[in-house]
């Protein structure tokens, strides 16, 4: 069982989401960042009718949750796969449809908590930061072997980073000299390259670069921008779509693809929509929601959080052009 600091963010604001959809005899959740399954327990302990799938890319992830979820027996499933696999994963279980998706970005707490995987700037560690331990490339080897000018792309885009430039100039300088494979050496370059103002605000002056980094590494947004319409086209009428963003990138894009699914080719200036042109999916927040303060002082990680929810209200294929 995790610790209390391992709650999910919004978690019950989330099971009150998807709880509507999954009221119902054979209701399916998938849980797309399965983790170590505390949205997943929630869902099986409150909604009793419903079973859950779980993905995670993680290996790791999927032994823990297995375990912590055994309880549950047959209602729960967990597959290795990416999220962005979401009809693959459906078509392998025999499933047309499901009743909800629930997505919870970012790096999971168990990550952060194993120095070995690299995602951690607080402690020294190999630069790995892979979700999938066994495949791709690590964080060593997008800081040993990216051309600058993509560096740079990947700090400013990913990490928001107003020093990217400085401290791409560094990580050239440092990578000639030698290759880089620990957290402590690019973390010592970042106090060095982000001028003293700037390392007074906005956390810790590692922090944008390491998310740079596991955005890039793991090819985040490429991902969820295939995944988020793959989930619309998965729930059946009644079905729901839950997203937990940490980033405004991700949440740009998840606002995106919403806004699209519940869009109608009907001209803003007719009185009516005719039949047969009304949108298939309606959006269940107004805008995203926030967490409230005392859920931010208790865990840091809910300050960022931006939860938004669609529901499909009628038959027909609703994703994102």
């Amino acid at each position: 069982m995790t610790s209390p600091r391992h709650v999910p963010v919004l978690l019950d604001r989330v099971v009150a989401l998807l709880t509507p959809a999954l009221d119902h005899d054979g209701s399916v959740l998938v849980d797309c960042t399965l983790g170590l399954g505390g949205h997943s327990e929630a869902v099986l302990e409150r909604c009793g009718l419903a079973r859950v799938i779980g993905i995670d890319r993680d290996p790791n992830a999927l032994e823990l949750s297995r375990e912590r979820l055994a309880p549950y027996g047959d209602r729960f499933t967990a597959v290795h796969a990416v999220y962005d696999e979401i009809p693959d994963v459906l078509a392998d279980l025999g499933l047309d449809e499901v009743d909800g998706v629930l997505f919870d970005l970012g790096v999971s707490s168990m990550q952060l908590d194993l120095p070995e995987r690299g995602f951690a700037y607080a402690v020294d560690a190999p630069l790995d930061m892979r979700m999938n331990p066994d495949a791709g490339l690590t964080a060593a080897d997008v800081l040993n072997t990216y051309k600058p000018r993509e560096l740079v792309r990947i700090l400013k885009e990913y990490g928001e980073e107003r020093n990217a430039r400085r401290i791409v100039d560094a990580i050239v300088r440092e990578r000639a000299k030698e290759p880089f494979t620990s957290s402590e050496r690019l973390v010592a370059l970042l106090y060095e390259a982000i001028p003293a103002p700037a390392r007074r605000t906005g956390g810790h002056p590692a922090k944008r670069t390491f998310q740079a980094l596991r955005m890039e590494v793991n090819d985040e947004l490429r991902v969820l921008e295939r995944a988020i319409p793959a989930a619309i086209d998965a729930i059946g009428v009644g079905g729901r779509v839950v997203v937990e963003s940490y980033h405004s990138l991700e949440d740009r894009l998840v606002k995106r693809a919403f806004a699209a699914a519940v869009a109608t080719d009907v001209p803003d200036d007719l009185p009516f929509v005719p039949e047969g042109h009304e949108p298939a999916l309606r959006l269940v927040t107004r805008g995203a929601e926030q967490a409230p303060a005392e859920e931010t002082a208790t865990n840091p990680r809910a300050a960022s959080v931006r939860l938004r929810a669609i529901e499909r209200i009628r038959p027909g294929k609703g994703a994102a052009a």
